[in-house]
């Protein structure tokens, strides 16, 4: 028999997977190296609760590929897909998981290195940084200073090498604000990564 505590709701199946899933997006990023050995779950789950919405068609990629990121939660914790579309029905995709989303592929697709292990937590707070969001773990969190750069993002208001975007660079050949995010991310790894421009 269930013990329902007075005031309490118990949690739903729905509560549990999105609860199971924020947590699993937690642990792909946040393996101590990269996370600083800091709690970030507030941030995080701001960037959960903030739709990612682009201005550039091409960044719609980004979206889709953060949607996908449901379908790979789902295979690995063992849920049918019809379970996690149930849970996650008409929920747009968060900046949270376009960013995990996109630091995985740069991790899996372009940057592999067995040598190096697994860097998806770089590549992610790597992000954080250029966002200038890294001062923000829980002991620092300041909810309404975090949104309105999350905001100044999505409007595209950073400054032309990057920095309050994704991606921070130096070459002084491209203005970030017109190109879409993936071609933001080759540029800082071609000079970041790489050690050559791209004019």
């Amino acid at each position: 028999m269930a013990i329902r505590v007075k005031g309490v709701r118990p949690e739903s199946n729905r509560d549990r997977i999105l609860n199971e899933y924020f947590e699993w997006m937690i642990r792909l990023v946040c393996d101590g190296k990269y996370s600083r050995r800091l709690s970030w779950r507030k941030l995080f789950r701001l960037l959960h609760e903030t739709e990612f919405i682009y201005i550039l068609e091409m960044d719609g990629n980004r979206a889709d590929d953060g949607m996908d990121l449901r379908y790979r939660f789902a295979y690995e914790s063992g849920y049918d897909e019809r379970m996690i579309d149930d849970a996650m029905v008409e929920k747009p995709c968060s900046l949270l998981e376009m960013m995990v989303a996109l630091a995985q592929r740069c991790e899996e697709h372009i940057t592999d290195d067995p040598d190096s292990g697994n860097r998806t937590g770089k590549w992610f707070f790597e992000m954080i940084e250029s966002l200038g969001l890294i001062i923000m773990d829980d002991e620092h969190f300041d909810k309404v200073a975090s949104a309105d750069i999350l905001v100044r993002f999505m409007r595209r208001e950073y400054l032309p090498d990057g920095r309050g975007g994704l991606f921070t660079i130096s070459n002084s050949g491209h203005d970030m604000r017109s190109a879409e995010i993936w071609y933001q991310m080759m540029w800082y790894l071609n000079e970041n990564i790489y050690g050559r421009r791209s004019y």
